[in-house]
């Protein structure tokens, strides 16, 4: 479909008029995550194609969020989505205990990126459940119960990912039990008083190794972190300080979960933002890149000592659509046009090459941003009011900030006082300089408000 058709009905209606119609349905009929209901409006999205959206009268953004940065092949990949079509002519869904060919096809393409000394897969309906069961899979391999996780992260919306989740989510949800927090690294805002990244790791692995002696390690089943924080800002962390992690974990025996829900499957410009460390932890969660969200997926990547303790224990762990057929067939697809196509590496030129230059060209012509970090297709820029005391931009000017960038054609994904860039992974030169120029047009009006 492209952007000047209209869908459904679009013989007897113009385009302002079905998107007035979905606007209406959408504020009669659906409730809204994280939202108060009334007074939304939200942007209408009828279609798509590579990196641009569009609403039903034509009107196109070029997507800078990758919607909840997962697009990762781009929108409507005809590959993909030919391989949906295809795996619904022949079996649209199979009870999970069964044995069925695109699943196993789907868990062996996805090991093969893994590094070694991986199992087997389970397959989850999204990242959150991904994160319950890898809880839950520690928790019974250890016969522990605490899971340490950090103040800035987010793992999903359900009973114990939210409450793993550092941010303001997790207070009125928390209802799951053992959940621990520390500080991560984060230099631009140091909770060490860190003076560069080499202290700030020193003193963060501190911190954390300190937080499990005083819960008492042998209480302690999980260290659960994102490999690079998304949500919380594209925390890319400082050299050593996963590594620094694996050894925190091996010394007390704890599992250590690394959440690539966002961040793995060409998101950095890596299979998984774990490669550009060096460090293997002993589950990886995943969801998102992996499909580029065309059918609800995700999943545990499980080490082979955590999946052979199960060889004669029962798992106390399952789902109706634990590796669902049209979701296994997108993975497989989508997993191969990212190895022919050379999806990944794209990902990385585009970030050491393009985009990360030129959003550092950006922060030298404009006063208003903070700080830029970043990897392959998946960067933050934060904004501030004032450089010297780094007090973040406020909301009010944060809204101006997405009002502006899509006035200019684009769609950002904002969040607190940072815009995060996060285009596909498909993205061309020319589409980062169409984005960075709406971003800075915007960030100028900011300033000379």
């Amino acid at each position: 479909m492209s952007p000047t058709t209209t869908g459904t009905g679009a013989g007897a209606s113009s385009g302002d008029a079905l998107n007035a119609e979905a606007l209406d349905l959408d504020a009669q009929h659906v409730f809204h995550s994280w939202s108060a209901q009334d007074g939304r409006t939200p942007l209408v999205v009828a279609g798509g194609s590579g990196s641009r959206v569009w609403d039903h009268d034509g009107r196109t953004l070029l997507d800078f969020s990758s919607q909840l940065v997962n697009t990762n092949v781009g929108h409507q990949h005809p590959v993909v989505v030919a391989a949906i079509r295809e795996q619904a002519g022949v079996l649209t869904t199979v009870a999970p205990a069964t044995a069925n060919l695109v699943r196993g096809r789907a868990a062996e393409s996805i090991l093969s990126h893994a590094p070694e000394g991986f199992a087997k897969v389970f397959f989850t309906n999204a990242g959150a459940d991904a994160n319950e069961n890898a809880i839950r899979m520690a928790r019974q391999v250890t016969g522990r119960d605490k899971v340490v996780s950090l103040y800035r992260s987010y793992h999903g919306n359900t009973g114990a990912a939210i409450v793993s989740t550092g941010d303001w989510r997790r207070v009125p949800n928390e209802y799951a039990r053992g959940h621990v927090h520390a500080f991560g690294p984060y230099l631009y805002r140091s909770e060490f008083w860190a003076v560069d990244q080499e202290q700030e790791c020193e003193r963060a692995l501190h911190h954390l190794e300190r937080v499990i002696q005083a819960e008492g390690p042998a209480s302690v089943a999980a260290v659960l972190m994102e490999t690079i924080p998304g949500t919380a800002g594209v925390l890319v962390p400082p050299a050593g300080y996963l590594t620094g992690v694996r050894e925190i974990c091996d010394r007390y025996g704890v599992v250590m979960i690394l959440d690539e829900v966002m961040a793995g499957f060409g998101r950095t410009g890596h299979w998984f933002a774990l490669d550009a460390y060096g460090v293997v932890p002993d589950l990886i969660t995943f969801a998102k890149g992996v499909n580029s969200g065309y059918v609800p997926a995700g999943g545990v990547i499980i080490s082979e000592a955590i999946s052979s303790y199960f060889d004669e224990r029962v798992f106390p762990g399952g789902l109706t659509y634990s590796g669902h057929p049209l979701a296994m067939a997108s993975i497989v697809a989508a997993l191969g046009v990212m190895e022919s196509e050379g999806i990944v590496a794209n990902a990385a030129r585009i970030g050491r090459d393009v985009l990360g230059p030129g959003l550092r060209a950006l922060a030298d012509r404009h006063t208003v941003i903070g700080e830029v970090r970043g990897m392959g297709v998946f960067w933050a820029v934060e904004l501030v009011a004032d450089r010297a005391t780094r007090e973040p931009l406020p909301a009010a000017a944060m809204g101006a900030v997405k009002a502006g960038s899509m006035a200019r054609g684009v769609l950002p994904f904002v969040q607190d006082n940072r815009l995060h860039v996060v285009p596909p992974c498909i993205v061309t030169d020319e589409e980062i300089a169409e984005g960075l120029a709406a971003i800075d047009a915007t960030l100028t009006d900011i300033e000379q408000a």
